[in-house]
């Protein structure tokens, strides 16, 4: 059973920028894990700051144990007190049902 994680990022104003350019590296390289299945990043139309990233993977227990523990992950990781305005909002959703334009 795949696993989805909705994180609001609240970004301070200035770090923008280099917020947007370690997590494109971070996205960039989860893309090529097995139990990955997508990602889509969004962007508040009316704060440009407030950032929510949508990723679903295949199994919670290899996020946990395996993927936060990548090395791409870690200048991402330590770079967030530095970026980020609040504490991440990071919730945990199972698919009920999914749709797609054919």
């Amino acid at each position: 059973m795949t696993v989805t994680y909705l994180i609001h990022f609240r970004v301070k104003q200035d770090a923008r920028e280099r917020f947007l350019s370690l997590l494109d590296g971070v996205l960039d390289a989860m893309r090529d894990e097995a139990n990955f299945v997508s990602a889509t990043l969004h962007g508040d139309p009316d704060d440009p700051n407030h950032v929510l990233l949508h990723e679903t993977w295949r199994d919670h227990q290899d996020v946990l144990d395996v993927q936060i523990h990548r090395p791409y992950r870690a200048e991402w990781h330590a770079a967030l007190p530095d970026l980020l305005a609040a504490p991440r909002d990071i919730s945990m959703w199972t698919t009920l049902r999914s749709d797609q334009r054919a």
